[in-house]
């Protein structure tokens, strides 16, 4: 049985990866195959244009796209129109996955007054890409009402290191000193996608993936300069809603028997400081 991973870039490299550790055969669809590892096998494809090739023995399917840009037509051909086509390439070949599960974010959630957000919440989006989301979330589920969406707030860690880039060169941004922010390492990430396709019990349609420690950004930066003996960087307020203020939950995965390696951000950035997690296995 076969592993379908579109959108094949670092998160679902690293998915696929600890899925081949588990004896899984994995095929990974992106526009440059030639960049995956092995033990992945690579299928060139530009889904927002077309219909991928898809093994009739599709067992798992992984979805994590990601946009070149925030062009809400770049959005719109990644996210609906790349999977419409996927989904329309499984039903061609005739394949009967029996756990589908996409990556989406934590943006759907207009939220900006510092309150609690679980997977309860009415997704609110502003209108562009967070409402292109939140369709291809809706066409997602029309078309397999049983697929799984996982919403992650701000991916971090090996490759993802623009924060740890601004205190070495003295100056950050944040859109405002006390907003919250809320974040997820990859490894973590991946490891609750892996753990929620593998899972016995037949996981809920929704999750939200973040770690246990919402926190201003600026107390981030000003940890990570402690780690690195630097001083803390010039911070400037962008003004921006993007992102918003809010408090996520991880109550609902982590009930699931899902235990995170790094439960705020202080063992996360030590690891990517520690260069701990560059790929796995």
């Amino acid at each position: 049985m076969t592993v379908l991973i579109a959108g094949c870039g670092d998160l679902g490299t690293e998915v696929g990866l600890r899925l081949a550790a588990l004896g899984r055969t994995v095929v990974g669809l992106r526009r440059r195959a030639e960049m995956l590892p092995a033990p992945l096998t690579g299928v060139s494809v530009d889904l927002a244009t077309e219909r991928p090739p898809v093994p009739a023995d599709t067992d798992l399917v992984v979805v994590t796209i990601a946009a070149g840009n925030p062009d809400p037509a770049v959005y719109r051909a990644a996210y609906v129109t790349g999977l419409t086509n996927l989904l329309d390439a499984l039903d061609t070949a005739g394949a009967r996955p029996t756990r589908f599960l996409m990556v989406s974010s934590t943006a759907v959630y207009d939220v900006n007054d510092g309150s609690a957000v679980d997977e309860d919440t009415p997704a609110n989006p502003g209108p562009g890409t967070d409402s292109i989301l939140l369709e291809a979330e809706q066409l997602l589920h029309d078309r397999i009402p049983s697929a799984v969406v996982l919403r992650l707030g701000g991916i971090y860690g090996p490759g993802r290191e623009r924060l740890i880039d601004q205190v070495r060169q003295g100056r950050a941004t944040v859109a405002e000193l006390g907003r919250l922010s809320n974040r997820i390492h990859r490894d973590d990430a991946a490891a609750m996608i892996v753990h929620l396709l593998t899972r016995q019990a037949t996981p809920d349609p929704l999750y939200i993936g973040v770690d246990s420690a919402p926190v201003p950004a600026a107390e981030v930066l000003a940890f990570v300069a402690g780690e690195l003996d630097l001083p803390v960087p010039e911070i400037v307020e962008t003004g921006s809603r993007r992102g918003g203020d809010k408090r996520l939950s991880n109550e609902r995965i982590l009930a699931t028997g899902f235990t995170l390696t790094y439960p705020g951000y202080r063992e996360g950035y030590r690891a990517v400081l520690a260069g701990v997690g560059v790929r796995h296995p």
